[in-house]
């Protein structure tokens, strides 16, 4: 049975068969991110990493759309912060800004954003801090930045090259054009798209098939395939040594072999 539990206010939490259902929930707002939301994010994935019955996450939007990206109010106040004052302040927001992507990107679980509508700057910079994307049919994505004299600052400058190539990254990016399900499919932004109807239930689905191995061993690849693309083939061949040993250890190992061995001998 589905269970869901609110958090303070801006994001809901539902689980069902070890899987945790983190929805952004300003749907008037198209899920725009203020402050609060940020941190209510950080703290719900958080508490599904540490939860040992959550094997794997879904991230998505509720209403119309996935999330907008930042909160313009919340720009708004910041120009209107004393000038000297705007560097700062801008900094700090950006350290809070990272801390909510971490969160999602440094999770040991397997993330699938499910999204159901637009993912506008942050929005789409959050998608990408995901394992994987799973877009509703007509779901519209934009790197948006540009339009407001901005840079991607949610780790799209990170994430989206590692997708579809740095060329296409950067084109997507200077454009701030907006890219259509089937595109974004073609090019690799996005792995999966379903009706927006069967869009929660095939992600969930998916979920599922994520999490039939060890959770330690999903843990430690997830980590170290998250380096591949700034390491050696040597630094990845240690962490893999150190992470095999670890495993060595674990009560999922020794159980597959003795199930293994007791199957043969019968």
């Amino acid at each position: 049975m589905d269970t869901a539990v609110p958090l303070p206010e801006f994001i809901t939490v539902s689980h069902n068969d070890g899987i945790a259902t983190i929805t952004l929930n300003r749907p008037e707002k198209r899920n725009a991110i203020n402050d609060q939301m940020r941190a209510e994010l950080i703290a719900a994935f958080a508490e599904a990493d540490a939860d040992k019955s959550v094997r794997a996450i879904i991230l998505t939007g509720a209403g119309k759309g996935f999330c907008s990206g930042g909160d313009i109010a919340g720009m708004r106040a910041r120009l209107d912060a004393p000038t000297g004052e705007v560097a700062f302040n801008g900094w700090k927001r950006q350290k809070n800004t990272h801390r909510g992507v971490a969160a999602i990107h440094g999770v040991t679980k397997p993330v699938i954003a499910a999204v159901n509508g637009g993912a506008y700057g942050l929005g789409l910079d959050m998608a990408l801090a995901c394992d994987f994307i799973i877009a509703a049919d007509g779901a519209k994505m934009s790197m948006s930045f540009i339009k407001r004299g901005l840079v991607s600052d949610g780790g799209g400058m990170y994430f989206l090259p590692r997708r579809v190539g740095l060329s296409k990254a950067k084109e997507l990016i200077f454009s701030a054009r907006v890219v259509e399900t089937d595109e974004a499919l073609i090019i690799g932004m996005i792995d999966r798209v379903a009706t927006p109807e069967a869009l929660l239930t095939e992600a969930q689905a998916w979920a599922k098939e994520l999490t039939i191995g060890a959770p330690t061993a999903i843990a430690l690849t997830k980590e170290i395939m998250d380096k591949t693309f700034e390491s050696s083939d040597d630094e990845i061949f240690a962490l893999g040594r150190e992470a095999q040993a670890m495993c060595y250890t674990t009560a999922e190992h020794r159980q597959s072999v003795e199930d293994f061995l007791n199957k043969l001998s019968k």
